[in-house]
């Protein structure tokens, strides 16, 4: 937003250009003109007005395929545009408002009904580029979160390497087995990944420290689960959370062990979801399990290292969590047939996922036995 805000008036009129200015020109606007289309497209990719007041009536090119162009034009900022248009053109304003126009006007233009629609455009320009603002310092936040994540976890490397990823316990047996077990080899695993539904667009309107306070809220409820069912935390990516069973060491019933994990965790984001709600934040929870073979090992270099694994279960976890709605605890065959005995499950048809040719059949949990 520019200080004084910048008007584009557009008007094969000069006449009417010239009243259009001499009624906003005591309100300390930036003023700028043009005859015709091509002038005003001309002059909004060069000036970038915070408004543009587009007559609809013009020579060469028309106000509303002007607007057309420009709302299409995804380079150039947000620049709302009001119609100017004679009282008898409904259509047009029709026309212009899917075209993308913000606001219209009708001939002849009444003084104070300009001004106050000119406020009321420019104050949502302002509240589009303080939101706009906000997202570039979101940015800075992560790319500084990140930072401060990479020194904590060299620092964790030094002091105990393995538990940046594994459950405490399991980090002790590995250390003291030696660190062959985290070498690159191929074992059948339980995946799961949850995230947040609804997180792409709280973290794009809400405060960079709100934003983060959710995460670390999330991350340390959901971190402390994760440790207490000795799953391994491949790593956190925002509000994206991958564990893995079965690996780097094996255990009894690994996607069982899934499973239980989903259930806690859907009860503790549902406990935290309701505390965000409370501050205006709309946040749900879902989560996908999938089990097959992958290939596992430590990757990275000396002071950061991370524990992986690729594959097609991976790829099907990932894709079940982007599928499940709020609540949901989606498994595939493999999980169902693994707790079966233990969970109370129903169908839910076979899902189509990118990246899989045929259809996956799936199946979302209910209630599972928390205890063995």
């Amino acid at each position: 937003m520019h200080h004084p805000p910048r008007i584009l008036i557009v008007d094969d009129s000069e006449a009417n250009r010239d009243i259009l200015s001499a009624r906003l020109a005591p309100h300390g606007y930036e003023l700028m003109q043009a005859a015709d289309g091509e002038e005003a497209l001309a002059a909004a990719r060069e000036r970038a007005p915070d408004l543009i007041l587009l007559d609809v009536m013009m020579p060469k090119i028309d106000g509303i395929e002007v607007c057309r162009r420009l709302k299409q034009d995804a380079e150039l900022p947000f620049m709302p545009i009001i119609l100017v248009t004679a009282r008898a053109d409904t259509r047009d304003v029709v026309t212009g408002l899917e075209a993308g126009a913000d606001e219209y006007l009708t001939k002849p233009i009444d003084q104070s009904a300009l001004v106050a629609r000119v406020k009321s455009v420019l104050r949502l320009k302002e509240l589009h580029d303080k939101v706009q603002g906000q997202a570039h310092e979101l940015a800075d936040w992560n790319r500084t979160l990140e930072q401060r994540v990479t020194e904590q976890v060299a620092e964790i490397e030094r002091m105990g390497r393995l538990k940046s990823f594994l459950a405490p316990q399991i980090a002790e047996i590995v250390l003291s087995s030696g660190e062959e077990l985290l070498d690159s080899h191929r074992r059948d695993v339980t995946v799961l990944f949850c995230d947040l539904r609804g997180f792409t667009a709280f973290a794009e309107t809400a405060e960079p420290e709100e934003v983060i306070a959710v995460l670390r809220e999330y991350h340390a409820d959901l971190g402390g689960l994760i440790h207490e069912f000795e799953g391994t935390l491949h790593r956190f990516a925002g509000d994206g959370i991958m564990v893995l069973f079965n690996d780097p060491l094996p255990c009894v019933d690994p996607a069982l062990r899934a499973v239980r994990l989903a259930v806690a965790m859907r009860d503790h984001a549902a406990a935290l979801a309701a505390n965000w709600r409370k501050l205006g934040h709309e946040l749900g929870f879902g989560v996908g399990i999938a089990h097959g073979y992958a290939t596992l090992g430590r990757i990275g270099c000396e002071g950061r290292y991370d524990y992986s694994a690729t594959g097609s279960v991976v790829n099907l976890a990932a894709r079940l969590c982007a599928e499940a709605k709020n609540g949901q605890i989606l498994i595939d065959s493999k999980v169902f047939a693994a707790i079966e005995e233990l969970a109370e499950t129903e169908p839910v048809g076979g899902l189509v996922l990118k990246g899989f040719h045929r259809p996956i059949q799936a199946f979302n949990v209910n209630v599972c036995a928390l205890q063995p």
